[in-house]
C-alpha cells in the first residue's frame, strides 16, 4: 500500500519493538537537551536566518526572532506565524556567488529552524526526539539530519536522513484511518545532484490522534538504519539500497557524521501537493513542540560526552 508521496504505508506494530536506549547498558548518552532553562542553549543549537524555502518552494522565512521559538516549562516551541517577512534569500552556508549572498527575499510566513551544525554531529547512534506536531493544511514539521562535512559533494551526494516528516496532519484524508491525515514519513535521500538524486522511505500511521506527543527515533549503524515511533520499529534500510555518485565507497554516503535539524516549514511541494492542496492560512500561529532530544552511542563512553564535529 502506498501513500500520495509514493512511500509504502506501514501499519502500527508492523515490526516488533526494540529495547530502549535508556534501559540498555550498551548505550551511552552523548547529547541531550530537556529544554529546562528559559532560553535556547546556544552552545548546542544554531538558528537559521533566511528566506530560501529549502529548495522546495516553501513559503516561510526562518528567523532567530524569539517570536518564532521559545523555551518554557521544559518544552521548546517552534512557532510559525502568518506574517510577511524579508530576509537573506539564501542560507549563510550555501555555496553561492557574492552577489547572491547579498540577495533578499520576502515570504508570507515566519518560522524557526534549529540545527547542531558546527556544534555536534554523530557517526552512528540512536537519535530520539519527543515531539508534538502541528496540524493543518500546509504544515510541514521535520526532524532530520544533514552531513556535517559534505564529504561526497552537494545534495544529495552526501545524503540526508529524515527521522520524521509530517504534512497536513489532522486534515481530511480519504485513504487514512478515520478519514483524517495521521501519517509520518521516514526517508533517506542519496545518489547525485538533482535530477540524479534518489530517495527510499516509508510512511507510518500514528496509533492515536496525531495531536499528541510521540517519540521519533532512528537507530543507525554500519549495517543500516531502523526507524521507530514510540519504540515500535516500522522500517529498516540497509547499505545495498543506497549509493553516492560522489564515491564508489561501500556504505556511502551514510558512513560520515551527520548533524540534527528541527524545523517547522509552511507550504512547499510536498504538503501543497497532498490532501486539500495549498496552504490554509487560517488558525495561525502553528506550533511544533519538542519535549526533549537524546542522542545515544553504543560502546564505552561517558554520559554527556558530546561529539563535536564528528569523528
Amino acid at each position: 500500500m502506498r501513500g500520495a508521496f509514493g512511500l509504502p504505508i506501514v501499519l502500527w506494530m508492523a515490526m516488533p519493538t526494540g529495547a530502549t536506549a535508556a534501559t540498555d547498558k550498551n548505550w551511552h548518552l552523548v547529547f541531550a537537551d530537556a529544554f529546562d532553562g528559559v532560553a535556547l542553549d546556544s552552545t548546542k543549537w544554531t538558528l537559521a536566518d533566511d528566506c530560501w524555502g529549502g529548495g522546495n518552494n516553501e513559503r516561510q522565512c526562518y528567523t532567530p526572532d524569539p517570536r518564532n521559538h521559545g523555551v518554557a516549562d521544559g518544552v521548546l516551541t517552534i512557532t510559525a506565524r502568518h506574517e510577511s517577512h524579508s530576509g537573506p534569500a539564501y542560507p549563510a552556508d550555501q555555496r553561492i556567488t557574492a552577489e547572491a549572498q547579498s540577495a533578499r527575499a520576502t515570504k508570507p510566513f515566519t518560522s524557526a529552524r534549529l540545527s547542531t551544525n558546527g556544534k555536534a554531529s554523530w557517526l552512528y547512534g540512536r537519535m530520539q526526539i519527543r515531539a508534538k506536531l502541528p496540524q493543518g493544511q500546509g504544515t510541514w514539521p521535520a526532524i532530520w539530519m544533514l552531513p556535517e562535512g559534505w564529504d561526497y559533494g552537494a545534495w544529495a551526494r552526501s545524503g540526508e536522513i529524515d527521522i520524521m516528516e509530517a504534512v497536513n496532519l489532522g486534515t481530511p484524508c480519504p485513504q487514512c484511518a478515520g478519514g483524517i491525515e495521521n501519517r509520518v514519513l521516514g526517508t533517506i535521500h542519496f545518489g547525485g545532484e538533482p535530477p540524479r538524486n534518489r530517495y527510499i522511505g516509508e510512511e507510518m500511521a500514528l496509533p492515536e490522534s496525531p495531536d499528541g506527543f510521540h517519540i521519533y527515533e532512528i537507530e543507525w549503524d554500519k549495517d543500516g538504519i531502523v526507524w521507530r515511533v514510540d519504540g515500535h520499529a516500522y522500517q529498516k534500510r540497509v547499505p545495498h539500497e543506497w549509493h553516492s555518485l560522489g564515491t564508489d565507497k561501500s556504505g556511502a554516503p551514510f558512513d560520515r557524521p551527520f548533524h540534527l535539524i528541527l524545523n517547522l516549514a509552511i507550504g512547499g511541494h510536498l504538503p501543497e501537493g497532498r490532501n486539500s492542496g495549498g496552504v490554509d492560512p487560517s488558525d495561525f500561529p502553528k506550533s511544533m513542540q519538542i519535549d526533549w532530544v537524546r542522542i545515544w552511542e553504543k560502546g564505552p563512553g561517558g554520559t554527556g560526552a558530546r561529539q563535536s564535529g564528528g569523528q
